[in-house]
């Protein structure tokens, strides 16, 4: 898990950067970018290192796990001011207390927790297919390849579901594969918001970003 973890973070890490030599390409997506490079790198050294330790552990996992919710965030940004355009700060907000929200009233409840961070997080990812989904609806030319990206990412996040079995044929457990599922899911993603803006534009119908 914390060789997995640590390639994961490189080959983002290295995406992230080649997105600041993009003309065009919005400062939200480098910084999802950057926040879900830095949270793999830092799983690396929870799952090769911190793990031995049940309360350095804990506090690890939290720390990881806002790094992970920070790059959601990005995510829902960069979404917004794609398909919606720049300015949209009220629809950004509302989308994003989705989460927050379903969080505090598990924190209320009693539920709070990691686990419970993170289930909440799926209500952003939700709003970030929508929008996407509405995107390609009105052919909006970043859609296809976008969803595809996305939708690869939460592929990946379904073999964490698996037993182990049907992985250790190839001598992963489910995190793992997870883990090298997520390098496909992102590169994927790079390669869809890293394309031409010009290009974008003249194949962008109207009343799309608009």
């Amino acid at each position: 898990m914390s060789l997995t973890d640590l390639a994961l973070g490189i080959v983002v890490i290295a995406l992230a950067v080649q997105l600041r030599r993009q003309p065009g390409v919005h400062r939200h997506w480098q910084s999802a970018f950057w926040w879900a490079g830095v949270a793999a790198l830092a799983g690396a050294v929870h799952h090769g290192v911190v793990v031995r330790w049940d309360r350095a552990a804990e506090i690890s996992w939290a720390a990881i796990s806002v790094g992970i919710v920070v790059a959601v965030s990005y995510l829902l940004a960069g979404t917004v001011a794609e398909v919606l355009g720049p300015g949209r700060n009220r629809v950004f907000w509302l989308l994003r207390s989705l989460g927050l929200l379903a969080y505090l009233g598990a924190a209320v409840t009693g539920h709070a927790g990691v686990a419970a961070m993170l289930t909440c997080e799926s209500l952003t990812m939700l709003s970030v297919l929508g929008l996407w989904g509405w995107a390609a609806v009105h052919n909006h030319p970043l859609a296809r390849p976008v969803l595809v990206g996305m939708l690869a990412s939460g592929g990946a996040a379904g073999l964490k579901a698996l037993p182990p079995d049907p992985v250790a044929v190839v001598a992963l457990d489910p995190t793992s594969a997870y883990h090298l599922g997520q390098i496909v899911g992102m590169v994927l993603l790079f390669r869809a918001v890293s394309r031409p803006r010009d290009l974008a534009a003249e194949a962008q119908p109207a009343g799309v970003n608009a």
